[in-house]
């Protein structure tokens, strides 16, 4: 099976300027991961929604970052360990509940959603989720996990846009794809501005990502001195925690988009 794409004819990557994402749906602003945040984001105008999965114990996939509900409702359950019921009763900050995926691609229908999932446990249902709802043009899959990624896109097929997992990027940190013909299994490069002491987005990794006809998505950037600093490098897209923020920037540099 031919597993290389150009990103350019991916409705996922099809966008007129940089992309917004509002990442966990705008956590600066509401609940990450949470209905009114996700609302908020499309309701001033943003049409990428970033978000990741885990699955509940009657096997529902939620949008949902933890493993369990300790930091954001003070409760240790693991999520695995819970129905969707049970968690339809937990409010986040006393009002927000946490939507599954099927409402957010449902409730959202023009919205593009990447997506990261968390867990081994997720990956054949969230496949499962892509193909019932037809949403393979609707999504791209980001993932700390390679071995999640490549199932994902065995299973999927090349039309599905993926990010490319920790060992691609350190490849292709590394220079390991000088070759003009190198092919690859994913489409965008989803990345910090930094690791650590290494700064990972420059303008050489933008042009050398270009050049391959690779897309650069950096998160989660919420300074907007720092959205002006990337969007100079040349970069397609930033995840931020906050979306008005990143939409001023945008529109102060006319590529808001609509």
């Amino acid at each position: 099976m031919n597993t290389s794409v150009n990103p350019k004819l991916l409705p996922f990557l099809d966008h007129p300027a940089p992309i917004p994402f509002a990442h966990r749906g705008g956590a600066g602003v509401f609940p990450e991961n949470t209905l009114p945040a996700f609302k908020n984001a499309i309701d001033i105008g943003y049409k990428y929604l970033e978000t990741d999965v885990h699955l509940t114990k009657d096997r529902e996939v939620i949008a949902f970052h933890d493993e369990s509900l300790e930091r954001v409702a003070n409760i240790s359950e693991k999520i695995s360990d819970l129905t969707l019921k049970e968690l339809s009763q937990i409010k986040i900050d006393n009002y927000a509940t946490i939507p599954t995926l099927l409402e957010l691609l449902e409730l959202f229908p023009e919205a593009k959603i990447n997506i990261d999932p968390k867990s081994d446990s997720v990956v054949t249902p969230l496949i499962e989720m892509i193909e019932k709802t037809n949403s393979i043009s609707r999504v791209c899959i980001g993932s700390f996990s390679d071995k999640r990624l490549k199932q994902i896109r065995k299973s999927l097929g090349p039309e599905l846009c993926v990010s490319a997992g920790p060992k691609s990027v350190m490849k292709f940190l590394a220079g390991k794809y000088a070759r003009i013909n190198s092919r690859f299994t994913y489409h965008c490069l989803q990345v910090p501005q930094r690791s650590g002491p290494v700064k990972i987005v420059t303008r050489e990794f933008v042009q050398r990502a270009h050049a391959k006809g690779l897309q650069v998505h950096v998160w989660t950037i919420d300074d907007p001195d720092k959205m002006h600093e990337l969007l100079d490098l040349g970069v397609d897209g930033l995840m931020t925690d906050e979306p008005s923020t990143l939409k001023d920037v945008l529109i102060e540099r006319k590529t808001w988009w609509d």
